[in-house]
């Protein structure tokens, strides 16, 4: 019960008769000199709609002197009157069609400033007041126990027919308890006793219950806050304040608050985490700051771990010097240059966790985290051993370096923080990636490339899909290897099943090579010995499959459904779709790509997603090729014009009888045919920051994924509903639609909690998308309770309200 339905109930029980012994009282007076229940006297009309005042009139607010006040009691008390003042009718009819009961009606007269003591002295009452001295006669004044006017502190604390309450007496809380009585009314009963009611609850209560948010509200909006809450609201905020945080938002101002926001010492502490959990809430906040005087007088500023992260001039500074310690790494060898990438990770690592990094003004203590990464995996060099020997040690760790330099990259916006990374990448990763491209090209030298050619119509299968039906091949233009190993961890998080596959992409290293070697029916197409594009063509025909219109008639004409990016198909058979372009945006973008993947990445996984929905069992997600990307440009390597009929970055077709000393590759699909690809991860074009066709294990390892359907996957489960809901007695039946495999029925009092069970048993889903189970407690019948659906290992899967025995809630 409320504070208000405790009033109201106490208010009209003052008015309770014995009929054998006295005669209905007219009214009942509820004097109030001090006017204390005035301003809540409106929301009790609601609630009392015999509630009459005292007061100027105003009928239609049931308000008027009280010669009309007892005009309107003697209407009401006497239904055998019939000449009646308008507005005494319709008062009458008003209240006898809302009063809880209309052949009882006790009209309720508010006596704003008048005592009980000024109705009991008749002679000296005041003239206004005379009509009604009467009633305290033909009616009953409500009033405590020792006959006194109840205050708002005595029916809060008194327990004589108050809520018996525990109050604080001082003169700051009486006085926010009367600022605070509006909302006070909404308070449950319960809830406050064995509860200490002071200043600080009511104050606290007035607003609105969350003294930190409006402080921070405050500091962010500064006049505007203060302008939109009225003065109550307003006084209640200061002395919250000043009690909790000795501090006076009105005296000391918005800049003092902002410097203890930023210091963050003692009972600020608190505001400060607040601020952190959500910074972008208060925008203005950090300007406000910067207003301030931060503590300069200490020698440790710019090497302190701690005591001035509110600042962000102690930011800006440590950023600025982070971001010439970066500068400078371009002048030291590599092994120097890691080293003091990984004192960097020490002294700027922490602020990466820190507001300022949230709201992106510490790009660099973000990047420098990856670089120590970066700096980690290129102290082993990848410039030794076979190529077995390489393929698996990039698989296993050497990718992480150059998914660390993407992620560097993506942290950054200024151009002068780029500068400042780029020269961190290219001092540690350029010399790493040149030596391990050499190395690997000195080995296809001696023993030739490892790619081995496809032979026969067939794509690799799953045992959970043996005869290859209901499976799609899913080309991505450009997902290199450590873009998949991304990907695959997307993937794994929304709950599918992922198989990798290590595969080297076929040379040169260029779409117009590599997509048709991935497809199903690479052994149908072969090269013409005067292709100077790297384009096959179909075997049979001839016909160059440039433009992709021949692959394509290609695929279906041996069973094979090509899908479009927005086509699902229907799950059977077999299909081939193509789906994202890395490849064209790293072109385009240069270094920036790097900040586009995770949008891309999101894509391609939703694209997963939806051929899992639409029934596909397998998603086999192929690739042509990898790149380099070196930020700054990769090293240029001069091949001249003269000597070629087409040059790409990586690549290039030698024209018939040149005379080079360039080295010499087969092509994939004819091996009659060489081309040149440059030295180490050099480039044929001057600037380029992406490229590809070349040999290094970026360009040419590749990581092909197989998708199926998980058990507690995102997309499995997130069209499961429960449909129907049927209680014959304590007996739950349910229909499950969406997908049933694994799945268990369960009846809880709380939802989340598996102690709070209240089933016999949890009982499995059959095939047929129906289960049941049993309620143990028959005193639960008709209480509240969710039913819900579990997956093999326990979790959640969704849930519904119910009430027990009788249908949904």
């Amino acid at each position: 019960m409320r504070i208000l339905d405790s009033l109201v109930t106490s208010v009209r029980e003052a008015a309770v008769f014995n009929p054998d012994v006295q005669l209905a009282p007219a009214c009942i007076l509820w004097p109030d000199r001090d006017r204390q229940w005035e301003a809540v006297i409106p929301r009790l009309q609601n609630e009392m709609p015999e509630l009459l005042v005292l007061g100027d009139y105003e009928p239609e607010r049931k308000t008027g002197p009280a010669i009309w006040l007892r005009c309107v009691i003697a209407g009401l008390n006497n239904p055998q009157v019939t000449q009646k003042d308008a507005d005494i009718k319709s008062m009458e009819e008003s209240l006898r069609k809302s009063a809880p009961s209309a052949e009882n009606i006790t009209p309720i007269i508010y006596l704003p400033g008048v005592s009980r003591h000024d109705l009991r002295a008749v002679e000296s009452c005041p003239a206004y007041l005379k009509p009604l001295a009467e009633l305290q006669y033909l009616g009953v004044i409500w009033s405590q126990v020792n006959a006194k006017d109840w205050t708002i502190l005595a029916f809060l604390k008194s327990d004589q027919g108050g809520l018996g309450l525990d109050v604080a007496m001082d003169k700051a809380t009486l006085s926010a308890m009367q600022l605070s009585i509006y909302r006070l009314l909404d308070e449950e009963v319960e809830l406050l006793r064995g509860k200490r009611l002071d200043k600080d609850y009511f104050n606290t209560l007035l607003t609105g219950g969350d003294p930190v948010r409006d402080l921070l509200q405050w500091l962010d909006q500064g006049d505007a806050f203060r302008s939109a809450r009225g003065e109550n609201e307003w006084r209640a905020f200061v002395e919250v304040c000043k009690s909790q945080l000795a501090f006076h938002p009105e005296n000391d101002g918005i800049l003092a608050g902002a410097d203890r926001l930023a210091s963050h010492e003692g009972p600020w502490k608190p505001v400060w985490e607040r601020f952190c959990e959500a910074p972008r809430r208060y925008p203005n906040i950090p300007a406000q700051i910067r207003r301030c005087q931060p503590p300069m007088d200490t020698i440790f500023w710019l090497t302190s771990d701690g005591g001035y992260d509110g600042w962000p001039q102690w930011n800006e500074d440590m950023e600025n010097s982070l971001r010439q310690s970066l500068s400078s790494l371009g002048e030291h060898p590599p092994h120097e240059a890691r080293k003091r990438i990984a004192d960097m990770v020490k002294q700027h690592g922490r602020r990466k966790k820190l507001v300022w990094a949230e709201l992106g003004e510490a790009p660099l203590a973000c990047a420098v985290e990856h670089l120590g990464t970066l700096a980690e995996i290129t102290s082993n060099a990848l410039s030794a051993g076979t190529v077995e020997d390489l393929a698996t040690t990039y698989s296993n760790s050497g990718w992480k370096a150059d998914d660390a330099v993407l992620r560097s990259l993506a942290c950054i916006n200024r151009q002068e923080d780029q500068e400042a990374v780029t020269t961190a990448i290219r001092s540690i990763y350029l010399p790493w990636a040149e030596e391990s491209a050499r190395h690997l090209q000195n080995i296809v030298d001696k023993s030739g490339y490892p790619f081995k050619k496809v032979q026969a119509a067939s794509i690799r299968l799953n045992k959970k899909s043996q005869d290859g039906s209901s499976t799609i091949i899913l080309f991505v233009d450009g997902l290199r290897f450590d873009i998949a190993r991304r990907l695959e961890a997307l993937l794994d998080e929304a709950g599918l099943h992922v198989d990798g596959k290590i595969n080297w992409a076929a040379l040169p290293s260029v779409t117009a090579t590599g997509k048709p070697a991935v497809t199903p029916l690479a052994h149908l197409i072969s090269g013409e010995l005067t292709n100077a594009d790297f384009e096959p063509s179909v075997a049979d025909t001839g016909q160059s499959l440039k433009g992709g219109y021949h692959l394509k008639r290609l695929l279906i004409d041996n069973g094979w459904s090509v899908l479009g990016k927005s086509e699902a198909g229907d799950g059977n058979g077999r299909a081939w779709s193509e789906f994202g372009d890395i490849d064209h945006e790293g072109h385009d973008r240069g270094w920036k790509l790097a900040k586009h993947l995770d949008g891309m990445l999101a894509e391609i996984m939703d694209r997963v997603e939806t051929l899992i929905s639409a029934g596909w069992k397998a998603v086999r997600i192929v690739t042509d090729h990898g790149w380099l990307l070196m930020p700054g440009g990769l090293p240029k390597i001069d091949l001249p014009g003269a000597l070629t009929e087409n040059k790409w970055g990586r690549c290039a077709a030698i024209k018939p009888g040149a005379d080079t000393d360039e080295r010499l590759f087969p092509w994939y699909w004819n091996c009659n045919q060489y081309f040149a690809l440059a030295n180490g991860i050099s480039c044929y074009r001057k600037g380029e920051e992406y490229a590809h066709g070349g040999i290094s294990l970026q360009e040419c390892l590749t990581l092909e994924l197989t998708v199926f359907a998980g058990d507690g996957g995102r997309t499995s489960l997130s069209s499961i509903e429960i449909k129907d809901i049927v209680w014959k007695g304590l007996r739950c039946k349910v229909s499950v639609d969406g997908g049933v495999a694994s799945l268990f029925l369960d009846v809880r009092k709380e939802a989340g909690n598996s102690a709070a069970s209240v089933a016999m048993s949890v009982n499995p889903i059959k095939d047929n998308g129906v289960g049941s189970v049993v309620v143990e407690d028959e005193e639960l019948e008709g209480t509240d309770a969710a039913i819900v659906l579990l997956d093999a290992d326990g979790a959640l899967v969704t849930q519904v309200m119910t009430v027990i025995g009788g249908g949904n809630r």
